[in-house]
């Protein structure tokens, strides 16, 4: 079962320059995502593992939590110390916090 932290704990780990996986697919990114968050939608979680740090916390996120919860347990279990992040991005736009809009594609 995977790891969550609340959108407070987030916050500040995000203030703090934690590392945020986006696993929306390319167009919700687009259209709005948690700022300096990293795209990697969730179906290629699996092969892009590789990319992620396993010396320091990931936070994960989507929409709403659900599919962020699949991919930390896909990190978590290949040795990556990942969160999925409670209410996802738009428990994150609800609570005020900053939204950057547009494409940012290139790898973790």
């Amino acid at each position: 079962m995977a790891r969550e932290t609340t959108q407070e704990a987030f916050a500040v780990a995000w203030a703090d320059g934690g590392l945020v996986i986006d696993v929306r697919e390319a167009d919700e990114y687009a259209a709005g995502h948690v700022p300096g968050a990293q795209l990697m939608p969730l179906h290629s979680v699996p092969t892009r593992c590789g990319e992620l740090p396993t010396d320091r916390p990931v936070y994960v996120i989507c929409a709403s939590g659900n599919r962020s919860r699949t991919a930390a347990d896909w990190m978590n279990s290949r040795g990556i110390d990942a969160y999925s992040v409670t209410g996802g991005t738009g428990a994150w736009a609800r609570a005020r916090h900053p939204i950057a809009a547009g494409r940012q594609e290139h790898a973790v």
